[in-house]
């Protein structure tokens, strides 16, 4: 993996979340669609809170601080990042740790810089991370830094493609 052209992409994928945020109406960001579907605060809160978890398992692999393992990607892993396309999946209980709340948009704007933060942090260890050091993905399996930066590209694209149905259920 190429690691500038996939922190361009992922800082392209920001800078478009961040776009959107000036063009959501603000007595909509918090409405819940009828069918019972997330709301963009709730979609803000999910990607934002998901990208600096997994900022922080790739600068754990890149340090060495988790485990050596020689085991790797699950069947729905490899698909994904390999595809660069994230099937949809329902939520884990492990997965669902990190539960959604309704962001304020200021909420939104200060997290999405402290992505950004992050990801300048881990950025440069991305390229020299052991790749055998890796830390569990709830759907993907053992990831090591370079496939959690990855991950977050993808994740992240998946959830600009749920914020225009929202766009559609509100309109």
């Amino acid at each position: 993996m190429k690691i500038p052209p996939t922190r361009k992409a992922i800082d392209e994928a920001l800078d478009t979340y961040r776009a959107l945020l000036d063009t959501i109406p603000d007595d909509q960001f918090d409405i819940t669609p009828r069918d019972g579907s997330w709301s963009y605060a709730e979609v803000y809160s999910h990607i934002l809170q998901a990208t600096i978890g997994s900022t922080i398992a790739a600068e754990r692999c890149a340090n060495g601080t988790c485990g050596s393992t020689r085991e790797g990607l699950t069947l729905v892993g490899r698909l994904a990042l390999s595809l660069n396309y994230m099937p949809k999946v329902k939520a884990t209980a492990e997965g669902a740790k990190i539960p959604v709340k309704k962001l304020t948009k200021e909420e939104a704007r200060n997290l999405l810089i402290k992505c950004r933060g992050r990801l300048d942090t881990i950025t440069d260890k991305i390229k020299d991370a052991p790749p055998h050091s890796k830390f569990k993905h709830s759907r993907f399996g053992m990831m090591n830094a370079a496939q959690w930066f990855k991950f977050i590209l993808v994740h992240l694209k998946h959830h600009l493609r749920q914020v225009d149905r929202i766009s559609s259920k509100l309109a």
